[in-house]
């Protein structure tokens, strides 16, 4: 029996948007599968609440509201194509400025 290898649609730095909620973001890290409570989990109504077994990421995201941290499914992230800047204040902490719609890490901090 064969492990199944798992390949994540987008990549660290990649500005995405929500599916369905008016909120965008920079990836800053990605889980290969759901890796947060059953609590959080479960206070997703069921309706939309999505599978565990897929990719996973954190993200540094803005809405009109303001900027936070957010943890979204894979199967509710399109890629953002609007080419602006995402405005969240640690992105300059974590990214070099967005080329093609794609932040690179800081060089100081890349592994």
């Amino acid at each position: 029996m064969s492990a199944e290898v798992r390949h994540a649609k987008f990549a660290i730095g990649d500005v995405v948007k929500h599916r369905f909620y008016p909120f965008r973001g920079v990836i800053f890290d990605v889980d290969p599968t759901f890796s947060n409570t059953e609590e959080w989990w479960l206070s997703i109504p069921e309706d939309v609440r999505p599978v565990k077994d897929q990719p996973y990421y954190h993200l540094l995201a803005e809405n009109a509201e303001g900027t936070y941290e957010a943890y979204v499914s894979e199967q509710n992230l399109l890629a953002d194509a609007t080419g602006k800047p995402c405005r969240h204040p640690l992105v300059e902490h974590l990214f070099e400025e967005a080329l093609d719609g794609r932040y690179s890490r800081r060089r100081d901090l890349a592994h």
